[in-house]
C-alpha cells in the first residue's frame, strides 16, 4: 500500500491506462482527481475509486487550453492540500495517437499531436511545479510509449512528441532530483485500449479501428500493476511491454548511471554556475 493517503491528479482518466491506475490507486487508498473530456465517463471511473476512504474528484478539461488547465490546477491543488497537504502524483497520461505515412499527413495533424502529447504535460507540470518542489515530496510521472523510445511506422507525430516528452522528462529529473521530486517515464507498448480507434489518419480525422497488435495487448490493469509497483520501487524508467516492444524498449532503455550522473551535475552547481558565467575582463 505504498500510495495509501496520497493524492493522484491523472488525466485522461476516463478510459485505457488513466481509468485503470485510478481504481488501483483508490485500492491501494489513495484519493484521485480524474481529468478528461467526458464528464460521463469520468464520473463513472470515480464511482468505481470510491473504496474504503479513497475520496475521487471529477475535474474535467481540455489539456490544450492553456488558461483551463491554470484554473483546473488551482482547484485540484486546493482539494489535494486538503486531504494530504498538497498534490502527491502528477500523471500526465492524456494522448493521442496517429496511424499514417508521413508523406501523406497533414502538417495540422503534427500541430494536434505535439499539443496534446507534448505541449499539455509540460503545461500542466510547470504550472505544478514551484509548489511541488516547495513541499520536498512528490512524483511526476510521464505516461510516453516504446514509440517514444524508438521510432515507429506510421506514428512520425507520435514518436516526435513521445521522444520530445521523455527529454524533458529526463531533464526535469535531473533538476529536481535533489529537491525530493520523483520523475517517472512509463513506455508502454501494446495495451488493450481504445488509443488505435481514437488515434488520427492522415487528415486528422478519427482512424475508428482498432488493430492486431493493440488488441492482442496486455490488460490496462496488468499494465498499471506493473507501474506502480516500479513506482513504489523508485524506478525511474519503466518499460510496461511484452516480446519484441519489451526488446526495443530495453534495448533504448537509458542506464541509471547517467540519469544520476546528470543529477549530480545539478548538485555540484551546474545551474548556478551558468546562470552566472565568470566575466573575462581586460588587464
Amino acid at each position: 500500500m505504498a500510495f495509501a493517503g496520497e493524492v493522484a491528479w491523472i488525466t485522461g482518466a476516463s478510459s485505457g491506462i488513466g481509468a485503470a491506475m485510478a481504481r488501483a490507486l483508490a485500492a491501494e487508498g489513495a484519493h484521485v482527481i480524474l481529468s478528461g473530456r467526458n464528464a460521463q465517463a469520468l464520473a463513472e471511473v470515480a464511482a468505481d475509486c470510491a473504496i474504503g476512504n479513497a475520496t475521487a474528484l471529477v475535474l474535467p478539461f481540455e489539456v490544450t487550453d492553456h488558461e483551463a488547465g491554470l484554473a483546473a490546477a488551482e482547484q485540484a491543488w486546493e482539494w489535494a492540500a486538503s486531504r494530504s497537504g498538497g498534490l502527491d502524483i502528477l500523471v500526465n497520461n492524456a494522448g493521442i495517437s496517429q496511424r499514417s505515412l508521413a508523406i501523406d499527413t497533414d502538417y495540422a495533424v503534427y500541430e494536434r499531436i505535439i499539443a496534446v502529447d507534448l505541449l499539455a504535460p509540460i503545461a500542466l507540470t510547470q504550472a505544478l511545479l514551484g509548489r511541488m518542489v516547495a513541499r520536498k515530496t512528490g512524483r511526476i510521472v510521464m505516461v510516453s510509449s516504446v514509440a517514444g523510445k524508438v521510432g515507429v511506422p506510421l506514428r512520425t507525430a507520435y514518436s516526435a512528441a513521445k521522444f520530445g516528452l521523455i527529454g524533458y522528462a529526463n531533464a526535469l529529473r535531473s533538476e529536481v532530483t535533489g529537491e525530493g521530486l520523483q520523475v517517472h517515464v512509463i513506455a508502454p507498448g501494446s495495451v488493450r485500449t481504445n488509443v488505435s480507434r481514437n488515434a488520427l489518419s492522415a487528415d486528422g480525422s478519427r482512424r475508428g479501428v482498432s488493430d492486431k497488435g493493440i488488441d492482442g495487448g496486455m490488460e490496462p490493469e496488468a499494465a498499471v500493476a506493473t507501474i506502480l509497483a516500479e513506482m513504489a520501487a523508485g524506478t525511474r524508467e519503466i518499460i510496461v511491454a511484452s516480446g519484441f516492444e519489451q526488446h526495443i524498449g530495453e534495448a533504448c532503455r537509458t542506464p541509471d548511471e547517467i540519469f544520476d550522473r546528470m543529477a549530480k551535475m545539478v548538485a555540484d552547481g551546474y545551474a548556478t554556475k551558468m546562470e552566472s558565467p565568470k566575466v573575462e575582463t581586460a588587464e
